[in-house]
């Protein structure tokens, strides 16, 4: 039971936020409330569902054609910093948003990228994606600033994944067989 309850905490905690804000809504507006709010969250869910099934659909399609081990020799811990600038451009070559991008990262971890170059992929991704610069960046605030923006990012996936490799907090990527 324990290793259930660690597996499942998220998901525990946020139900628990959920089950108080629907006694609050409840409190204040009666059943009515409730019901709209359950029907805002099915629309939110309607919304979200492609992209979630395509973020999914993407990682177990990368399962497959990846082998456990392929990347342990571009993204593993022995990669020393070539594995983090692998990392580093494949994030910022990353399209999409989270439900595609997290699924990958699961996807691989599993195919042996180690830690460093997970959080130096998440941390590109999230800063110097290519599509966001290009698409939001450039047209909003102008070539100038989003080249300067992005130089200054540019190096902090690098630093961000050398760090994750030295900080001692044992991971076991969820799937991996392994229980840590």
């Amino acid at each position: 039971m324990p290793g259930f309850l660690r597996r499942q905490s998220n998901l525990l905690i946020i139900a628990a936020i959920g089950l108080a804000a629907g006694a609050a809504v409840w409190r204040l507006h009666g059943p009515e409330g409730v019901m709209r709010a359950l029907g805002v969250a099915a629309g939110v869910f309607l919304g979200v569902l492609p992209a979630m099934l395509a973020g999914l659909l993407l990682a177990g399609s990368l399962k497959q054609l990846i082998p456990a081990g392929a990347l342990a020799k571009w993204m593993g811990a022995e990669s020393g910093w070539r594995g983090l600038g692998v990392a580093t451009l494949a994030g910022m070559a990353m399209p999409g948003g989270p439900m595609a991008a997290f699924p990958l990262v699961l996807v691989l971890a599993q195919a042996g990228a180690d830690r460093g170059a997970l959080i130096a992929f998440i941390v590109a991704w999230a800063l110097n994606g290519f599509q966001r610069v290009l698409v939001w960046e450039v047209p909003l605030l102008g070539a100038d600033f989003a080249i300067l923006r992005f130089l200054c990012g540019l190096p902090l996936g690098l630093i961000a994944g050398a760090l994750a490799r030295r900080i001692p907090i044992a991971w076991t990527p969820p799937g991996s067989g392994n229980t840590a």
